[in-house]
Order: structure tokens, then sequence, then C-alpha cells
């Protein structure tokens, strides 16, 4: 049982470091948005059939033909979530979009509780107060982002946490399986927008990465790792993606955030981490 959890604890950490490489893709891949949304779709979406077939053999296909109408929605809110998430960080500084997605959590919370009438107790509200005001100090006095880029970060945070309330108000959704049709629907969207200038060996490839490390990679260890620890490391675990993939940036590609958005940044990651742990001590009875 203790090397079991140890192995999700590395599979996790794997996972974020995954997730983490998504700044350094965008920025290394010298080429429009919806091209970059192309090629990395189709090559993320291979892989996602591919672990599809792997965890769940033949019965993972047969899930397509089950998706029902939460099925439909979870798919169109992940592949307008990964428009987003792209475009943002093709608009905006990367410190930018790791601190607004760290939003998530608050986000998820408020709508559920607006919602899902799960109210998401004192602690929570907290949390949320200090996360917004955090995002606003970084997106308001920041000078290192856009505001096209923040509002395209900030329509992800809320496709993403549609997601979450998909999955929890209809837990017997097949999300693997609308997950995967929605990395062929958002790539196939942009295709009347792409373009072929550009497409050399070693941009094909930075896309291919993109697709199977970021994507793939990050998605399947996520999967494997997260059967193995709590919610609550899980979480904390994950909390890294947001101090991790702006690091990456600024050591590659001297991108430094600037003052506001640290503290901003910092605020944010205070909420998260913070509320996680006060989650742990002291979990809510249902």
């Amino acid at each position: 049982m203790v090397d079991a959890h140890r192995h999700g604890i590395l599979l996790l950490l794997g996972a974020t470091l995954a997730w983490s490489t998504s700044g350094l893709f965008a920025r290394a891949i010298p080429l429009d948005t919806p091209t970059v949304i192309l090629w990395r779709g189709l090559a993320g979406a291979a892989g996602l059939f591919l672990t599809l077939w792997w965890l769940k053999g033949a019965e993972g296909f047969r899930d397509f033909r089950r998706l029902g109408w939460a099925g439909w929605a979870y798919s169109l809110s992940s592949g307008l979530g990964m428009l987003l998430f792209v475009g943002s960080l093709k608009a905006t500084s990367i410190a930018h979009v790791a601190i607004i997605y760290a939003t998530l959590p608050f986000v998820a919370a408020f709508l559920g509780w607006w919602l899902l009438k799960e109210p998401p107790g004192r602690a929570g509200i907290l949390a949320a107060a200090l996360a917004l005001v955090g995002a606003m100090v970084m997106v308001g006095l920041g000078g290192d982002g856009t505001l096209i880029g923040d509002l395209m970060a900030f329509g992800m945070v809320l496709a993403m946490a549609a997601l979450i309330l998909i999955a929890r108000g209809t837990p017997e959704t097949p999300t693997l399986a609308a997950g995967t049709l929605s990395a062929v629907l958002a790539p196939l969207a942009m295709l009347p927008f792409a373009s072929l200038a550009g497409l050399d060996a070693p941009n094909l490839l930075l896309m291919a990465g993109f697709g199977l490390i970021n994507s793939t990679l990050g998605f399947a260890l996520f999967v494997l790792g997260s059967r193995h620890t709590t919610p609550v490391e899980t979480a904390l675990i994950g909390a890294l993606e947001t101090a991790l993939t702006p690091v990456w940036v600024w050591l590659v590609f001297h991108e430094t955030p600037t003052t506001p958005t640290l503290i901003g940044g910092a605020m944010v990651m205070a909420a998260s981490i913070g509320h996680i742990l006060w989650t742990a001590r002291h979990p809510v009875q249902r």
C-alpha cells in the first residue's frame, strides 16, 4: 500500500511536470494560434485514443455511443477550453495564464454553490475572495499581459469549471471518451483558419510534442496517479503547475513577470494551498 501511494505521488508529479511545459511549447512555436491548435490537437487526439484503448480496451470505444447530452456538453466545454487555453498562451504572458488558471477551484466552487446548491463554506468564500483580489492585482496592475489574452484565460477557467460541474452532476458520463472527442473537434474547428506556412520538420515536431507531452502524457499520468492518492494530495501536487509553468519560461525565454504579477500570483497561490490544507484539517461533513 505504501509503495502504491508513493508510486501515485510520483505519477502525479510527472503529470504536473508534463502540464507545466505548456508555456515552453507556446513560446517555442513561432506559428499562428489556429495552426498550433490544429496540429497540437491532432497529436493530442491520437495520443488520447491510444490512452483510451490502453486503459479500457474495446469497451472504451463503446463509450462514444452513450455520451448523451451530458457527454456532448462535456466534450464541447472541453474543446472550447482547449481553444481558449492555447489562444491565451499565445496572447498574454505565461504567468498570467498560470495564475488565472489557479482560480479554477474557486470558480468551480461558486458555480457549484449557485447551480448545484453545494455551499462552499466560510473558508471557501474567504479563499475565493483572496484569490479574486490577487487576480485583480495581477491583471489590473501587471503590465506583462494583455486584456484579450487574460479574458481568454478566464474563459478557459469557466470552460474547465463546466467540466467539473458536469462530471459532478452526472457521474455516469463517460468523461474519458468525451474528452477524447473534444480533442478531435477543437483542432478541426481551426482547420479553415490554419496556415501551411512555416510547417517545417522542427515546428511539426514541436507541435506533436506539445500534444503528446502536455496533453496526452499529462492526462494519462494524472489518471493513473490519482487512483493512489487522496484528493488533497492530488490538489496540492497539481497546484505546483501554477508555479512551475512561468518558471520554465523565465529560465528558457527570460520572460520575467512584473512585481504586481508576482504579488497577485502569491495571493492566488496562498488562497489555493491554504484552502486545500484547511479542508484537509477540517473536512466537510455530508
